[in-house]
C-alpha cells in the first residue's frame, strides 16, 4: 500500500480538484475522503465565490455546506484543525494558518507545532482521547495510542515480572535470619563463623508473558509510525525489540483474558494505565493504514485555545492568582483586605437585576484573556492582553481584514473600567491594553492600535496591536519562561 503524506494550511480554501491533485486520489476516493473528514469536524465546505477564496478565517456568517451540496463540486473546503490526520493511507498534516510564506517543505515548524501541542495536552485541561469523534463516527484513535505506549517505553522502560531468588553464597543481600536458622556454624572466641550464606536477590523474568507482549506491540507500534513517515516529525525513536507477532501470544480473546487476570494482581498504577493501554490496543485490533476509510487524529480544532495558553503562560498571567499574593510595591489596599483571597477574576462587577420586588446578582461577568503584572524598575504595570489567534490586514491600499469585531473591542475597555478602582487604589502608573498576534516573521511588528473615540474619551488606554513570532513564544512556552514585557514596547 503507497502512503501518501501531504501538508495542507488551516483554514486555506482548496477545491475538489485541489484535494484530488495533492493526495493522489480518484474521483470515488476524495469523494469517501471528504465525508470521513467532514463527519469528524475536521473539514468544512463553504461557498465557492471570490470571496471566500480571499478569506483567511471561518466566521459566523460562513454557513457549512450540506453534504449533498458538497458533492456537487460548487464549494470550497476548509481545514478546521491543527496537527495530524491519517485518513486510510493519507497522511494529513494541518499546520497553522499563519505560515502564508510558500516552503518547500514545513517539518522543522511543524514539528515545533507538535511539540506544542504534546505540552498542551498535558496540561491539567487538556487529554489525548484514545477515541476520535462520537455516536456513529466515534473512531479508535491509535495514533494517539502508539504515541503513547512509545513515550511510555523510553521513559519508564520494557513491563517486567520479577521474581524473588534465595542463593547460597551468592552475590545478594545477605539474609541473617535463614543463615542462623538453617546453617551450620564454627565458634571461634566465642564468635559464629558460616561457612554458608543464605542471599537473595530479585531478577527479572525475561520470558514474562507480559514482557514478552510488550515488546512485540512496540515493535509493530514503531513499524507503523515509520510506515506513517512521522517518527521524525514526533521526534521518538523507533524500536524492534520483538520478532514475535501478535498471533505468537494466542488469539485476541486469549490475549484479553491474561491482561485481565494481570490487572487483577497489579496495583502499581503506572502499570495499570499501560495494561490497560495494552488492552485497549489488542481489542479495537486496529492498524493505521488497514481500514481505508478509518481516521487518526493528533491535534485540536480549537488552535486558537492553544494560542491563548502559550500568552497566557508566557506574559504570567496573573488572572487567578488571589490579591493577597500580587507583588506590587505597595501593600494590598485596606479596602481590599477582606478580599485578599480572591483572585483578580473575582474582583470584577457582576451585573445586577432589579425586578418590582427582587433584586439578584448575576452568575457572569466581564472575563479577560490575561493579566499581567510586571515591575519595571521601580514602576508597576497592569497590562491587559487579548490573545487573538487572528490574520489581521491592516496595509494601505488594502481593505481591512481579520479583525477583532466590535464587541471585542468594547469588551477590552471594559477591563480596564472594570479595574480601575483596583489600579487607582495601589498607585500603578503604568496600564496598557494589547492584542497579541502571531506572526512568522522573525521580529515582533508593532501592527497598530484598536481605539473607540467615545471610550477613549473616557481616559481608557487605547488597544495596541502585537504581532509575535510564533516560534519565539512556543520556544518560551516549551521552555516555561516569561518574556520581559518591555520587548513589546507598548
Amino acid at each position: 500500500m503507497e502512503i501518501v503524506s501531504r501538508y495542507v494550511r488551516e483554514q486555506q480554501r482548496y477545491t475538489k480538484n485541489n484535494l484530488k491533485s495533492i493526495f493522489s486520489m480518484d474521483e470515488s476516493a476524495v469523494e469517501r475522503f471528504i465525508k470521513n473528514l467532514k463527519a469528524f469536524g475536521v473539514l468544512k465546505s463553504v461557498k465557492n465565490n471570490e470571496d471566500q477564496l480571499e478569506m483567511s478565517d471561518l466566521v459566523d456568517d460562513d454557513i457549512e455546506i450540506s453534504d449533498e451540496t458538497a458533492v456537487s463540486g460548487d464549494c470550497l473546503y476548509v481545514f478546521t484543525y491543527v496537527g495530524i490526520i491519517t485518513c486510510g493511507s493519507r497522511v494529513i498534516k494541518v499546520y497553522p494558518k499563519y505560515l502564508m510564506k510558500q516552503r518547500d517543505d514545513y517539518f522543522s515548524e511543524m514539528k515545533q507545532v507538535v511539540k506544542v501541542l504534546e505540552r498542551y495536552s498535558r496540561s491539567d485541561e487538556q487529554m489525548v482521547s484514545m477515541f476520535n469523534g462520537d455516536g456513529e463516527n466515534r473512531s479508535f484513535n491509535i495514533l494517539a495510542v502508539i504515541l503513547y505506549l512509545l513515550n511510555d517505553y523510553f521513559e519508564y522502560g520494557i513491563y517486567t515480572n520479577s521474581e524473588d531468588i534465595i542463593e547460597v553464597n551468592g552475590d545478594g543481600e545477605i539474609l541473617w535470619e535463614k543463615t542462623i536458622d538453617e546453617s551450620f556454624a564454627l565458634i571461634e572466641d566465642n564468635r559464629p563463623y558460616y561457612m554458608e550464606l543464605y542471599t537473595g536477590k530479585t531478577v527479572d523474568d525475561d520470558m514474562d508473558y507480559f514482557k514478552r507482549l510488550h515488546e512485540c506491540i512496540l515493535t509493530e507500534c514503531s513499524n507503523q509510525l515509520r510506515q506513517a513517515q512521522l517518527e521524525n516529525l514526533f521526534g521518538i525513536e523507533t524500536v524492534e525489540l520483538s520478532e514475535e507477532v501478535l498471533d505468537d501470544f494466542g488469539d485476541r480473546e486469549y490475549i484479553l483474558e491474561r491482561i485481565s487476570k494481570e490487572l487483577n494482581v497489579q496495583f502499581n498504577t503506572h502499570r495499570q494505565i499501560l495494561l490497560k493501554t495494552l488492552y485497549a490496543y489488542v481489542a479495537q485490533n486496529r492498524r493505521m493504514f488497514e481500514d481505508n476509510d478509518g481516521i487518526c487524529m493528533y491535534g485540536t480544532t480549537a488552535y486558537h485555545a492553544v494560542w491563548e495558553k502559550i500568552c497566557a503562560e508566557v506574559f504570567d498571567n496573573k488572572l487567578k492568582t488571589s490579591l493577597g499574593q500580587l507583588k506590587m510595591h505597595v501593600p494590598l489596599a485596606d479596602e481590599f483586605q477582606n478580599q485578599k483571597e480572591d483572585s483578580l477574576i473575582d474582583i470584577i462587577e457582576k451585573p445586577i437585576w432589579e425586578g418590582t420586588d427582587t433584586t439578584q446578582t448575576a452568575k457572569d461577568t466581564l472575563i479577560p484573556d490575561l493579566i499581567s503584572m510586571p515591575s519595571v524598575g521601580d514602576v508597576d504595570y497592569f497590562v491587559i492582553f487579548d490573545a487573538k489567534y487572528y490574520l489581521l490586514q491592516l496595509e494601505k491600499g488594502k481593505n481591512l481584514r481579520g479583525n477583532p469585531g466590535v464587541g471585542d473591542i468594547t469588551k477590552q475597555y471594559l477591563y480596564q473600567l472594570a479595574y480601575k478602582k483596583f489600579i487607582e487604589a495601589h498607585h500603578i502608573a503604568v496600564v496598557k491594553n494589547c492584542f497579541l498576534m502571531p506572526t512568522e516573521k522573525d521580529e515582533i511588528i508593532k501592527k497598530g492600535t484598536a481605539r473607540m473615540p467615545m471610550l477613549e474619551a473616557l481616559e481608557l488606554e487605547n488597544i495596541q496591536i502585537r504581532q509575535l513570532p510564533a516560534a519565539m513564544m512556543y520556544e518560551y512556552y516549551l521552555t516555561q519562561r516569561k518574556m520581559d514585557i518591555r520587548l513589546l514596547d507598548l
